[in-house]
């Protein structure tokens, strides 16, 4: 299972980097008003260079045309650049355009497995199920996730899952448990997933018995 973090916040970047298990990147607009980015083609360049993975950057259009014209440059940026678009018909159309163009591209505010399914049949590399987000209206967002799998798995459909809208950890583990493949994951979830009070229980009292040898 491949790991993102969803941020566009550079210091989260270098720091998850550092850890050794980060696979990739997810930003959107939100994300980026939220760190004032007021220049989005040199904050995009400047996420690619701190990762080879994918980065998700989201286009602002939403008419076929135009997608088309903003993920060509948004391509344009970087290598490793993944162009993100809004699962609509215009989104789907775009996406083919994109793909045939070698362009990776992934299909975001998914939330129903129809939707994953005709992101898959227009080529889009990555489908981003927002499970959060389904929670938060009282439906089961894993369970969509584990929908998209089955039908994926039925039909050997190459595109990736990236599970987004993370809210906790038990949202990680189950997209594990489930074989969806990637996670992306706000900076604050990353940091709670090695976290537990046995642990660090565990770490105290190694420390405090070794004291006691060494006064010996």
């Amino acid at each position: 299972m491949k790991f993102f973090i969803d941020t566009a916040n550079l210091a989260e970047i270098k720091e998850a980097a550092a850890y050794g298990f980060l696979d990739g990147v997810t930003t959107n607009p939100s994300l980026m008003a939220k760190e004032g980015v007021s220049e989005q083609d040199e904050h995009i360049k400047a996420i690619c260079a701190l990762t080879p993975g994918p980065v998700s950057a989201e286009v602002l259009a939403t008419e076929k045309e135009a997608m088309i014209r903003e993920g060509r440059h948004l391509a344009s940026l970087a290598h490793n650049v993944a162009v993100k678009l809004p699962l609509t018909m215009d989104g789907l159309a775009a996406t083919g355009a994109l793909a045939a163009d070698g362009i990776k591209v992934n299909l975001t505010l998914v939330f129903s497995p129809l939707q994953a399914l005709l992101a898959a049949k227009a080529g889009a590399a990555f489908v981003s199920p927002f499970v959060g987000r389904l929670d938060d209206v009282g439906q089961d967002g894993m369970a969509l996730v584990e929908e998209i799998v089955t039908i994926y798995g039925n039909y050997g459909m190459e595109t990736e899952i990236i599970v987004a809208s993370i809210r906790s950890p038990q949202h990680v583990l189950r997209s594990a448990l489930l074989g969806a493949d990637i996670a992306t994951i706000p900076f604050k979830v990353i940091q709670q997933l090695a976290g537990h009070p046995l642990t660090d229980k565990g770490v105290a009292a190694f420390l405090a018995d070794h004291a006691k040898v060494a006064k010996k």
